[in-house]
């Protein structure tokens, strides 16, 4: 049976990896936390992961994976270039990080079996940091909702940005969508992680969280509607109750998605464009429009550059651009030629949803949450591993006397 055999340790070292990955930038929470304690506790969960996903495969049993592979080539890249410190020692420091990151995922390939034992994690890790955006909202409204991200929802207790928030409430809702249609969960479990998760990703009002989550789970789906009488009626239902959303509410669901912009900053998504305009147009030598400048903070002048491919284009170059696009290109590829299946479905889901969320978000080319979602994916379309035979243990020959032997001749 799919993850039966896995360690409850796998589970906590998942969760590890997820507190690393949730930054040290964001809104200024109830109580201050100083920046260099967060990169502590984030820094020391990555350790920390490390070492547990080490215990627990002392034999260092990894299975193979594209995945992790095309990972690693990133890895060597992201060395490659930042060796030279045009970007500084923090570079050296976040290839160390990346190190240990792709080290911990390939201890952990060895449980990565088509089963849904990572879905399952990712959704209470990040349901559990969903709880604690909850928790801020409760007990300080004011700050939560800060005036600074334009009434947007933000961690009070842990610093997370809007949009931090939206990315984990729409991957969690879309996958509980698909355990629910799926039957691997029940409507009351479903109910308490999707409802929670849509006021908070409403309140944190992210275009591309809620535009991933939608066409993520409309191609989802579709991939189940030949197999699955739930998922045709669930598609019927979707659509029927978005085409009456849209004509009886579509003055509100306009603004909600304009968030009081102006067309102009609109159409420059959020002056997103401007960045993007300022790094192509920059003199690069050879070297680095190859190898980029190293790993940095993701930003450019200055100003976030809020694109995964413009932030390894700059940071690891025309290799990081290839090996990311191969990253997305072997998942969907693999995705699309294994049979319908719930697992097949989850996969798809993640794929396109950090496929959408790369236009106006960054991370694919560092240790990120986007990189934890198609690890998952990775996992899910993993073959089974081939049970072990218990070998039959051998039964010694009897001797049979030589008298017994003579009556059986006559």
């Amino acid at each position: 049976m799919h993850g039966a055999h896995t360690p409850k340790i796998v589970g906590i070292v998942w969760g590890l990896l997820v507190l690393n990955t949730l930054g040290s930038a964001g809104a200024k929470t109830i109580v201050p936390l100083p920046r260099s304690l967060i990169q502590m506790v984030t820094m020391g969960a990555l350790v920390a992961a490390f070492a547990l996903a080490l215990a627990v495969n002392l034999q260092l049993r990894i299975r193979p994976s594209a995945y992790v592979s095309l990972l690693t080539l990133l890895l060597v890249s992201s060395v490659i270039s930042s060796a030279n410190l045009e970007s500084g020692f923090g570079a050296l420091f976040r290839c160390f990080r990346l190190t240990l990151f792709v080290c911990t995922l390939w201890l952990l390939t060895r449980w990565w079996d088509g089963g849904l034992t990572f879905v399952r994690h990712h959704i209470r890790m990040y349901f559990a940091v969903l709880g604690s955006v909850a928790a801020g909202l409760a007990v300080s409204p004011g700050a939560a909702l800060p005036d600074l991200y334009g009434g947007r929802l933000v961690g009070a207790l842990w610093p997370l940005t809007p949009p931090q928030i939206g990315q984990y409430a729409a991957v969690i809702i879309g996958l509980t969508v698909l355990l629910l249609l799926g039957r691997r969960t029940d409507k009351t479990s479903a109910v308490v992680v999707i409802v929670p998760s849509l006021v908070l990703l409403a309140l944190t009002h992210t275009r591309t969280a809620t535009l991933g989550l939608f066409i993520g789970l409309a191609l989802a789906i579709g991939s189940l509607l030949l197999t699955s009488a739930a998922a045709r009626r669930f598609f019927t239902w979707a659509v029927l109750c978005a085409a009456v959303a849209a004509v009886a509410l579509g003055s509100v669901l306009q603004a909600w998605f304009l968030r009081g912009q102006s067309k102009e900053n609109f159409s420059s998504l959020t002056g997103r464009a401007k960045v993007w305009d300022a790094l192509l147009a920059a003199p690069r030598s050879t070297s680095e429009q190859v190898f980029g400048v190293g790993l940095g903070d993701k930003s450019f002048g200055g100003l976030p550059i809020d694109n995964s491919w413009l932030a390894v284009y700059n940071e690891q170059g025309l290799i990081g651009v290839t090996l990311v696009a191969a990253i997305l290109i072997v998942l969907g590829g693999v995705a699309l030629l294994r049979p319908p299946s719930l697992q097949r479905a989850c996969a798809i889901f993640l794929i396109s949803y950090c496929a959408i969320a790369s236009y106006t978000e960054a991370g694919l080319g560092d240790a990120s949450p986007y990189l934890l979602h198609l690890a998952v994916a990775a996992s899910l379309l993993a073959a089974p591993a081939a049970a072990t035979p218990v070998p039959t243990p051998e039964v010694p020959r009897q001797r049979i006397p030589r008298w017994a032997r003579r009556s059986e001749v006559t």
